[in-house]
């Protein structure tokens, strides 16, 4: 009922396809809707036969039969609508225990190519369709079939009854068109200020620590109260709306439904219809309108399930593939990068433009450059994360695009500068969430100097931790990332600035952990200034305004940079003074 008109040539979506594959479930729900619009007759039948043969004849058992019968048929329509109310429920629940898992995957991919539309909201549309098919709204659709089918029963009864059913089937059909053009786009609209809102009132709690030390909180309300009174403004007008509407057309059904009863006894004194039939067709008349009524009532559930199916359908065509590339064998680390453009997601300018080097197996190369030469953007483009405008970026000869991240993921590290950690334990953030393995979490903690601090935590290696870190300093989840990072075997890890939250002695574990990664033939990139660091790296790339301005051996390196025969953009504006700080950074 939510599928809308595609090109031929398109194909369907993974949401489209889940809706195909419960085809099945909506054909048995029409089924028992076939039986219990048949049953819905009962009333009106049973109406006209306690008038016309039970009075008539004045026969005590003829009336106890017919309610006995009656009885039956209406227990029998009760276990038929729940029987179709279960149906719809498990057609909701298939539906989202197909797509669930795949909505989660593409909501990552939006998060990394549209960076700023971190949300959970596919997840929270995907509820509000499931919701709709199991409530009522869909009853209607099913319903609404039947009306043609109660309009020909009247015509039956009498002409002018069914000429009465089509003139009120048609003015309640208006109303829900009127309803339809006068609401669908105003809560279109509310929908989505209702989403920008929410989104941003989510920013501001992630930051709470700093609103509430400095005092922004105010200011922060203020600018998310006018995007919240916009939804609530264009919301009411919407709900006035429908609220008319929706009033008008129960009004009108039971005014056509006690006119039926008027028309009916009118016929019946002119004897053209008896007096069963009188109620029986005020009866039917009530059953016919119904499914539009209905429709009417729900029709904003319909509406913001239409919306919510809309962005689902949008976030599949952009954002996710079930694309299976062949597995590689694991990789051994050898990277090389080729005439790489980087075009950041959003930005209109790119931010590395021809940059290329190459790495063998168990190199360790240092990137530095002042701030915004692209430092981050390439470790970006290394790992796979940003897509490449032009050039590629190669492991063990492979483009980094072409490997499965599931299958590359346990043989590559990463330590970004804002060190992310998930709720959990240590052991479960270090281990990556996959099953722990205690032998290999604690070797990494280990490797990463952070073994003897964990134990002294309250519960060691099983400490929970929130989003934030919880009872974790700065520098304690710094060197916790380091250990997720060389978790298990990788081969290629890229750090970038480790070292900007150490103290003494995490910059001391860090050294000894990147030894340790040498002996091993792990191949690093590392993000970083410091000339301690700079020791241990056997390659340096400097990187000035997203352009490579020189690549080669750390010492061959620092000595250009120390007499300035590599300039770069730096703090003094004279050539080759920034290229000095760097070299003599931390002497």
């Amino acid at each position: 009922m939510f599928k809308k008109a595609r090109a031929a040539a398109a194909e369907p979506t993974e949401l489209e396809l889940a809706l195909k594959n419960c085809r099945q479930g909506f054909m048995a729900a029409g089924v028992f809707s076939l039986f219990i619009n048949i049953l819905m007759l009962v009333p009106a039948i049973y109406m006209l036969q306690v008038y016309d043969r039970a009075l008539g004849s004045r026969s005590v058992e003829t009336l106890i039969m017919l309610t006995v019968i009656l009885v039956g048929l209406f227990i029998t329509l009760a276990l038929l609508q729940m029987v179709r109310s279960a149906i719809l429920v498990r057609v909701g629940n298939r539906i989202d225990q197909s797509m669930n898992q795949k909505i989660f995957s593409a909501m990552f991919r939006q998060a990394i190519e549209v960076p700023g539309r971190q949300s959970s909201q596919p997840l929270n549309d995907l509820t509000t369709l499931r919701q709709y098919l199991t409530g009522q709204g869909p009853i209607a659709f099913f319903d609404g079939p039947w009306l043609p089918i109660y309009i020909a029963v009247l015509f039956m009864f009498h002409t002018w009854y069914g000429v009465f059913a089509v003139i009120a089937a048609l003015i309640l059909i208006a109303l829900a068109v009127a309803n339809e053009k006068l609401t669908s786009a105003m809560l279109a609209d509310a929908n989505n200020k209702n989403i920008q809102s929410t989104q941003y009132a989510s920013s501001c709690l992630r930051n709470a620590e700093v609103v509430h030390a400095m005092g922004m909180e105010n200011n922060l309300r203020g600018k998310w109260l006018d995007r919240h009174l916009g939804f609530l403004v264009n919301q009411a007008d919407a709900s006035d709306r429908a609220g008319i509407l929706t009033n008008a057309s129960k009004t009108l059904r039971m005014l056509f439904q006690s006119l039926m009863l008027g028309l009916g006894g009118y016929l019946a004194i002119q004897q053209e219809i008896t007096p069963g039939m009188v109620i029986a067709g005020s009866i039917l008349m009530g059953r016919a309108l119904a499914p539009l009524d209905l429709m009417i009532g729900s029709w904003k559930g319909f509406s913001g399930a239409r919306s919510a199916y809309s962005r689902l359908r949008e976030l599949f065509e952009k954002y996710y593939s079930d694309r299976r590339s062949m597995p590689l064998p694991p990789p051994e680390g050898r990277l090389t990068v080729d005439s790489l453009v980087v075009m950041p997601p959003g930005a209109q300018t790119p931010a590395l433009r021809g940059v290329g080097f190459g790495l063998e197996k168990g190199e360790m190369l240092a990137i530095v450059g002042p701030s915004a030469a692209g430092k981050s953007s390439l470790a970006r483009a290394i790992l796979g994360v940003w897509p490449v405008a032009n050039g590629t970026v190669r492991l063990d000869g492979a483009d980094v695009h072409q490997w499965n991240k599931a299958q590359l993921g346990p043989y590559v590290g990463y330590l970004p500068q804002d060190i992310e950690l998930f709720e959990g334990t240590i052991s479960e953030n270090i281990a990556r969430f996959a099953e722990p393995d205690p032998s290999k979490v604690v070797a990494a903690a280990r490797l990463a100097g952070v073994h003897e601090l964990i134990l002294r935590l309250p519960n060691g290696y099983d400490t929970p931790i929130s989003v934030a870190g919880g009872v974790l300093s700065g520098g304690q989840r710094q060197r916790i990332g380091l250990a997720r990072a060389v978790y298990g075997d990788p081969r290629l890890i890229v750090l970038d600035e480790p070292n900007s939250n150490l103290d003494d002695q995490g910059e001391q574990a860090l050294l000894s952990a990147l030894e340790n990664l040498r002996e091993k033939k792990v191949t690093v990139v590392l993000i970083t200034h410091r000339k301690p660091i700079l020791r241990l790296v056997d390659k340096m790339l400097v990187l000035s305004d997203g352009q490579a301005v020189g690549f080669g051996q750390r010492d061959d390196v620092m000595k250009a940079l120390q007499n300035g025969q590599i300039a770069i953009g730096g703090n003094s504006g004279k050539p080759g003074a920034a290229g000095k700080a760097i070299a003599g950074k931390g002497a």
